[in-house]
């Protein structure tokens, strides 16, 4: 019953309206605001950290890595970026800051790793490295630059790299892949596709990892079933991960992952092929877990995050969900791991969104997944 009244309150939201000036207020059912662009020009842009100072990490799927002040402005590629293999939706991919990045200086970030023969960009994975970034005299680069996690098995192909980095209180890392759209090897626990990833900072298993000392298991695996996960992030109050996945054609899902559980992919799930086929043998199975949420028709999400800022108070403990598909940012009520509500916003300028981030003063940043992409501010109204 639940999935059902999920499907029609998706299905009755209200259609997009005109496209908005960046003067233009917007009214939605919580809070009145405004979108200002901040910066343009960037090439597919995947992914945005905020620095200490304000300033922001932005990556671009080619392989750049750029930073950009608040007033917009755009520095030189940052020197140390690992050679990604910018194949499909592959190349550089998420970043994040060590919760420690003050004193350390360290980052992570995923990419799509190119792993044929003299560095050819297939076979590739997703990969996850850290390294320390600094700057002086001008010039940003990283340093120390290591790979701490490679999926295996490589593969051929620019489908499906998931990528989403997510960093635990524990300080282990969350990293999410996709099944290279594969299908079955999300099932296969000798490998890492269409997996969650646990680690430790420096790439190490953590001893309570699920499968840890099984011969028939990928150690570093937290959970499993899973298809393409391009949205990851920490609940701010159970501490628990939160992931958004692609379904195929329908049956996009959110999912709370818990340690060694299956989620189904391709065995169960809501939607078909692309073709109009049935993929699933059903919905459900015993020892499978279902989604807490899924959309259909597919939102194609991109990216999450939790809202608790003050900038927004009608929005606090909101979570919102980018859409590339439907080019709109999903705002979802939330009762516990029950969603109560959603609102679609922005679906009038008809952006591809591919990430949401929520900044210290508790603004609400966006990248547009574009070969023009945009960087966007969303500021209160008044």
């Amino acid at each position: 019953m639940r999935a059902r009244t999920l499907y029609l309150a998706f299905c009755l939201a209200p259609l997009a309206s005109p496209a908005l000036a960046q003067s233009d207020v917007v009214k939605s059912e919580k809070a009145d605001f405004r979108v200002e662009t901040v910066a343009s020009g960037l090439e597919h842009p995947w992914s945005l950290a905020f620095l200490p100072d304000g300033r922001m990490l932005v990556t671009e799927r080619p392989g750049r890595l750029r930073i950009l002040d608040r007033e917009g402005k755009l520095s030189p590629p940052v020197e140390g970026v690992l050679a990604v293999a910018a194949v499909g939706q592959g190349g550089l991919l998420d970043i994040v800051l060590a919760p420690d990045f003050k004193e350390s200086r360290i980052v992570y970030f995923s990419f799509a790793e190119p792993r044929g023969p003299n560095g050819a960009a297939n076979p590739n994975s997703t990969s996850l490295a850290s390294a320390r970034f600094l700057e002086e005299g001008g010039k940003a680069k990283l340093a120390d630059v290591k790979v701490i996690f490679r999926q295996e098995p490589a593969v051929e192909g620019g489908m499906h790299f998931g990528s989403r980095i997510a960093i635990a209180r524990d300080g282990t890392l969350f990293l999410t892949t996709g099944e290279r759209n594969l299908k079955t090897p999300a099932q296969d626990l000798t490998g890492h596709l269409g997996k969650v990833i646990r680690v430790a900072g420096d790439g190490s298993v953590p001893p309570d990892n699920p499968f840890v000392g099984s011969k028939d298991a990928r150690p570093e695996i937290w959970s499993y079933g899973h298809r393409n996960i391009q949205a990851a992030a920490i609940h701010p109050v159970s501490g628990k991960l939160w992931i958004v996945e692609h379904g195929p054609k329908g049956g996009d899902e959110i999912n709370v992952p818990e340690k060694g559980k299956n989620y189904g992919w391709p065995v169960i799930g809501y939607g078909v092929d692309y073709s109009g086929a049935k993929i699933h043998e059903s919905t459900h199975k015993e020892g499978m877990e279902e989604p807490i949420y899924y959309w259909v028709p597919s939102i194609a999400p991109s990216s999450m995050a939790f809202y608790t800022g003050d900038a927004f108070p009608g929005w606090k403990g909101n979570l919102f969900v980018g859409a590339l598909a439907l080019t709109h940012l999903e705002r979802i009520e939330l009762d516990g791991e029950n969603i109560v509500k959603e609102e679609r916003l922005l679906a009038n300028l008809g952006f591809r969104i591919r990430d949401v981030r929520q900044a210290p003063d508790g603004t609400l940043w966006l990248l547009t997944d574009a070969n023009d992409g945009k960087v966007l501010h969303i500021v209160p109204a008044k």
